[in-house]
């Protein structure tokens, strides 16, 4: 079996594994990294970090046309319901099992409200588990000890960070971050969007690379596919 990783750019990822596609927080038809046509993805999960538009992007119209669940923190969960989507609420330390898989919710450090302004619920950060293959998505968050807890007792092998700053750490923090997580890989994610998260991404992979030789910064272009055997 594979684990197959498609960055769609920004913050949004999608997942496929055993003849399951699986989206993380997709902004898309908004997004000036992504290209591709909304009509062809085809999930039956959508996973959302948190409500902020960047990141609820264009879930709830991809669950209305393709059935797909959204699973999210309550309060977000609720207000994707409202709107017509198949959801399924869920808080902070919530393991979902899956014949794929096991997800956990998990901290994150940043707040949540939805395009409307009402209150989105807590942010989240999602780790996601195929096989012997952890991948954690931190979703926006600052720099905070709940990733050090994380590394400690989930050991992710593949970590997907923010870098931007302004609403997210950024890269320094990142690469503190990083070494506290402890994964092999390390994609930076939720930069060069917008004016604000504006950043030299070459920094972050010298940076790191300056501080772990065990951590190899991964710089992945939007529509970039990376395949995982698992065991």
């Amino acid at each position: 079996m594979t684990l197959e990783i498609k960055y769609l750019g920004h913050s949004a990822f999608q997942f496929k594994v055993a003849n399951t596609e699986i989206l993380v927080d997709p902004f898309l038809s908004q997004s000036p990294w992504y290209e591709g046509n909304l009509s062809e993805l085809n999930p039956q999960h959508i996973f959302l970090t948190h409500a902020h538009s960047d990141h609820l992007g264009d879930a709830i119209e991809i669950s209305k046309r393709t059935g797909a669940t959204i699973h999210a923190v309550f309060e977000l969960a609720l207000y994707c319901q409202k709107k017509g989507a198949k959801v399924n609420p869920v808080n902070i330390g919530a393991k979902l099992e899956f014949d794929w898989g096991i997800v956990t919710f998990m901290p994150a450090s940043h707040s949540s409200s939805t395009p409307d302004g009402q209150y989105g619920g807590v942010a989240s950060s999602i780790m996601f588990r195929f096989n012997d293959k952890r991948v954690f998505h931190a979703g926006d968050t600052g720099l905070t000890a709940d990733l050090k807890m994380i590394g400690e007792t989930y050991k992710p092998e593949i970590a997907l960070l923010p870098v931007g700053g302004q609403f997210t750490m950024g890269i320094k923090e990142a690469v503190i971050a990083a070494k506290w997580l402890n994964a092999k890989q390390v994609i930076p994610i939720h930069y060069n969007t917008f004016p604000q998260i504006s950043v030299d991404i070459d920094e972050f992979t010298e940076l790191l690379q300056s501080e772990s030789l065990l951590i190899k910064p991964v710089i992945m272009n939007a529509g970039e596919i990376y395949t995982y055997k698992l065991r």
